[in-house]
């Protein structure tokens, strides 16, 4: 296990003591999914509401955490991507202290955390993750939305909100003007035997914070036409193609809207529809190599949010790792690049409490 860090709860007056039921000082675990962001709706608001999104829950990736009674506080963590996100830990359990009064010690154990910065929603899970744990703990009925707003996640997307309470394929209407939470519209399972190619690049990142603003204040807008496309690719075959188990329909509806993103974006990449040169030569690579095996209905492939991270979805895992053996042959995967064959993650997170040894 790496070292760990203590952290301080902020000074409070006139709180009253918390009543804890004897189950509330259990040991809470949370396991919560990773997320690809298959694109925006409308990022320049052509319509008056800007954003909205498209996304997918996925397995194979996680953010995972422990929580429990201490005598004092601490935060551990047992990787070393993990250890790098403790500050992130003590930042939200400041905030849920202040937003509920509660201040009992807690002692967190952070024993994964998804990669930050490279299109898997990993902010938001770390904060849903710990917001939630903390509010089992505590036996406080508190909807993720709520959590989620107090510690500033979802300005943009509600793909990860909705995605941690239920799983799935989700699409959301984007924020509105008063900053209220982006409403869910849309959810489906994907069918079971579908999978997804990620290909992941550790030595990239994708744009966020400061950068990530201004690289979204600086692009020209998507054109309304543009807009109207996407949405329409997402209505009429992505989200059918899905509940209908129609891989054709819902592959060719995520490779028309990536295609329109791509060029919307590359601006802010260097001219280019990735943001990781390895990754991008690979997903091209596949995409070729998807259709002359099946022309009918080829790999759906694109970069989930600003990246470095690759998905290439398939109609099965055979026809998966069919296709990365034959770019293993052919010499195309570079050394750096991280390859795994994932399934979507059709349920929410998994939050359970057991009493401590």
């Amino acid at each position: 296990m790496l070292a760990g860090s203590a952290f301080k709860s902020p000074a409070l007056v006139a709180v009253p003591p918390l009543s804890l039921r004897s189950e509330t000082r259990a040991l809470v675990s949370v396991r919560a999914a990773g997320r690809l962001h298959l694109g925006f709706l409308d990022p320049s608001a052509t319509l008056g509401r800007r954003f909205g999104s498209l996304g997918v829950m996925i397995d194979g990736f996680e953010t995972r955490l422990e929580m429990a009674a201490a005598e004092l506080d601490s935060v551990q963590a047992d990787t070393l991507g993990a250890q790098a996100e403790l500050a992130r830990v003590c930042a939200c359990l400041q905030c849920l202290r202040q937003q509920t009064g509660r201040h009992a010690p807690l002692a967190v154990r952070l024993r994964s955390a998804l990669p930050a910065h490279a299109g898997f929603g990993s902010g938001t899970q770390l904060a849903l993750a710990v917001g939630r744990a903390f509010a089992r703990w505590h036996a406080l009925e508190l909807p993720t939305a709520q959590l989620a707003h107090w510690l500033g996640r979802g300005q943009r997307s509600g793909i990860g909100i909705a995605g941690f309470d239920e799983g799935g394929l989700l699409v959301d209407g984007g924020p509105s003007a008063s900053g209220a939470p982006a409403p869910l519209l849309a959810r489906t399972a994907l069918p079971e035997a579908w999978r997804i190619v990620v290909v992941v690049d550790p030595g990239f990142q994708g744009l966020s914070g400061a950068m990530e603003r201004q690289a979204m204040a600086t692009l020209a807008p998507l054109a309304q036409a543009q807009a109207a496309d996407i949405c329409h690719q997402v209505l009429m075959r992505v989200l059918p193609g899905a509940a209908n188990d129609d891989f054709a329909a819902f592959a060719a509806g995520i490779k028309r809207v990536q295609e329109l993103l791509a060029a919307h974006f590359a601006p802010a990449q260097d001219g280019s529809a990735w943001t990781s040169p390895a990754v991008g030569r690979l997903m091209q690579w596949l995409a070729s190599a998807s259709a002359r095996q099946n022309p009918t209905a080829p790999a759906a492939i694109g970069q989930s949010s600003w990246g470095p991270t690759g998905f290439a979805f398939l109609p099965t895992a055979q026809a998966a790792e069919a296709l990365l053996a034959e770019a293993r042959a052919a010499g195309v995967v570079d050394a750096a690049l991280q390859l795994h064959v994932v399934a979507c993650r059709n349920h929410g997170a998994v939050v359970s409490s057991a009493a401590r040894r």
